[in-house]
Formats: structure tokens, C-alpha cells, sequence
């Protein structure tokens, strides 16, 4: 075999264990049990959600916050609600990022 492709060979698992090692780095950092503050960052979440009455009724939008990234899943009745609820979200101290997968019921 030639001297290149042994090179080759050598580079492709170097290759596979750096992205490897750099998704270890991403995992939660968290853990298992989110981080101290998620209780908080989501009731907080909510309070700020159930002031706008035109998001519908309370809790018709379910908000979970896992290392200061707010989930919000349910459905509203406007197209331009779900926008709102993301906003509102964002408005929370804490909040890094919102991830929105509220669909629209019309």
C-alpha cells in the first residue's frame, strides 16, 4: 500500500474521534435532572404566558425549561399567537433560547 494512503488511514479515525470528543462536550451539562434554576425559568415562563389572554386559556400552552432553553408545545387559535408566545417567552430572565412547536388550530 502507498505511504498516502496510510496517511489516509490514520487520519479518518483521528477524524471520528474529534467529533466524538466534541459531542461528549455538548451533552447536558445539567444532568438527568436539569439544571437547579428549570423549575423557576418555567414557572416564570408561565406566569408571563397566562397575562396574555389572547395566547387562550391557561396551561393550553405547555412550557418546560431544560438549561435555560424554554420548550413551549400546544396549539393557539391565531397565526400570530405563536409568534407572541415565543416573544413573551424570550422575555423571561434566564431564557438563552425558545423552541417553538405550538401549532395554530385554524
Amino acid at each position: 500500500m502507498s505511504s498516502h494512503r496510510w496517511a489516509l488511514y490514520g487520519f479518518a479515525p483521528a477524524l471520528v474521534l474529534a467529533g466524538a470528543l466534541a459531542g461528549c462536550a455538548t451533552v447536558d451539562k445539567c444532568g438527568v435532572g436539569g439544571c437547579s434554576g428549570d423549575a423557576k425559568l418555567t414557572a416564570n415562563v408561565r406566569s408571563l404566558l397566562d397575562q396574555h389572554p389572547e395566547l387562550g386559556a391557561p396551561n393550553s400552552i405547555q412550557v418546560q425549561a431544560v438549561d435555560h432553553v424554554v420548550y413551549l408545545n400546544g396549539t393557539v387559535e391565531e397565526g400570530l399567537d405563536s409568534p407572541l408566545a415565543e416573544s413573551v417567552a424570550l422575555q423571561a430572565p434566564g431564557v438563552t433560547r425558545v423552541v417553538n412547536s405550538i401549532a395554530v388550530s385554524r
